[in-house]
C-alpha cells in the first residue's frame, strides 16, 4: 500500500470495502425497509458465531475512494448502513458528511468498541463481551441490540441496556445456530420485561442479503 493510500485511509476518504449491496433491512428498528449496505472490512473482536468472518482482515478488501462508495450509494437509497466488520475502526466523519450531503440517512451497526466518529441518524449499538463498547457509544445509541447466545447473554444484556439512555430502544436478538433453543425462553424474557422487544434476523428467513 502506497503512502498516499495510508494518508486516504487515516482521513476517511479510503475505506477497505468488503462489499456493498441494495437489500432490505432484516434486523433492529429498521425491520423491512429498503437500504443500501456498505460493509467495511476489519474487525478485532473476534464473536465465535459471527457469520462475516471473512471481514476481519481488512488487508483482504482493497482500499475503495469513499467517494465512489457514496456515488454507487445514492444510486439506489435515501438510507445507507455502515456496517462492517467494525466499522468504527476507521474514521466514518468524511463519508458521513458526503452521505448526508446527497440526503441520504445514515445508520451504523457497531460493537461501539472503537472511537464514535461520523455523523449518525440511527446508531444501533450491538455490544460483545470479548471488546466492550465505549461510553460515548452507549451515550450515541439509539438501538441497543443484543444478541442471545445462552441464559447468561440476558444479565449482560441487562448490564449494557443500564449504560445507554432512557430513549433508546431495547431489542434481544437470537444467535442463528441457537434460535430455535433461545427463541422460546426470549419470549418468555420480553413478556416479563416488556422494556425489550424482539430481534430476528428475517433477511435470513427471507433468503435475501
Amino acid at each position: 500500500m502506497t503512502q498516499e493510500d495510508k494518508d486516504l485511509i487515516a482521513a476517511g476518504k479510503m475505506l477497505p470495502l468488503m462489499e456493498e449491496f441494495y437489500t432490505i433491512q432484516g434486523e433492529g428498528g429498521y425491520t423491512g425497509t429498503a437500504a443500501y449496505f456498505i460493509r467495511i472490512g476489519g474487525c478485532d473482536v473476534g464473536c465465535h458465531w459471527c457469520d462475516v468472518k471473512e471481514s476481519w482482515d481488512a488487508n483482504l478488501h482493497p482500499p475503495t475512494l469513499t467517494d465512489t462508495i457514496v456515488s454507487n450509494a445514492k444510486n439506489y437509497a435515501k438510507t445507507v448502513v455502515v456496517t462492517g466488520g467494525e466499522p468504527l475502526m476507521w474514521s466514518l466523519d468524511y463519508v458521513t458528511q458526503k452521505l448526508r450531503n446527497e440526503g441520504i440517512r445514515t445508520h451504523i451497526e457497531t460493537s461501539g468498541a472503537y472511537q464514535l466518529s461520523g455523523i449518525w441518524d440511527w446508531f444501533c449499538l450491538s455490544p460483545k463481551k470479548t471488546k466492550l463498547p465505549l461510553k460515548e457509544c452507549h451515550q450515541a445509541a439509539d438501538e441497543l441490540k443484543m444478541i442471545i447466545h445462552n441464559a447468561n447473554d440476558f444479565i449482560f444484556a441487562e448490564e449494557q441496556a443500564a449504560k445507554v439512555s432512557s430513549s433508546c430502544e431495547l431489542y434481544l436478538q437470537p444467535e442463528w445456530s441457537k434460535k430455535e433453543k433461545m427463541i422460546p425462553q426470549i419470549i418468555d424474557y420480553v413478556m416479563k420485561n416488556p422494556k425489550w422487544k424482539i430481534s430476528l434476523q428475517t433477511h435470513k428467513y427471507l433468503n435475501i442479503p
